[in-house]
């Protein structure tokens, strides 16, 4: 995690390094007549800016957890990072279905707004029938 911190403050300070050396090749160049040319100023400038909130906020979180997670460390066991992530159906197609209903609620609002209200309907059974799921049927407990 460390090593990623200093890649990009050092990729920070590249950005920052290039973009003062194009600002004064492009004042030196005839060919831009002794103007700054902006498009490429403000495109590594900005490429910098998001490196360094990057930067920033990966060291942020790095000193908020409180030290170095399991997937940092060499010695660290597969189980040493494997947290109770939940239960999920693992026969279930209700999400599949859910998914189908939102790109039908989508595609309405590119194409017709009829066909989203058909797809907001199926939305709302799909949602019923996934928390629902284990309630009714052979799975029912």
């Amino acid at each position: 995690m460390k090593a990623n911190i200093n890649l990009f403050w050092v990729l920070f300070a590249f950005c920052v390094v290039a973009d003062i050396a194009y600002i004064i090749w492009s004042l030196v160049d005839p060919i831009h007549g002794g103007r700054i040319e902006w498009v490429g100023t403000l495109g590594i400038g900005l490429a910098g800016v998001l490196s360094g909130f990057i930067a920033f906020y990966v060291s942020a979180v790095h000193r908020s957890q409180g030290g170095v997670l399991p997937e940092d460390r060499l010695d660290a066991n597969i189980d040493d990072g494997d947290p109770e992530l939940g239960f999920f159906s693992p026969w279930s197609w209700w999400p599949v279905m859910l998914a189908a209903a939102l790109s039908l609620m989508f595609l309405g609002m590119a194409v017709g707004f009829w066909i989203s209200i058909i797809g907001a309907a199926i939305v709302a059974i799909s949602l019923v029938g996934w928390v629902y799921e284990y309630y009714r049927g052979n799975f029912a407990h």
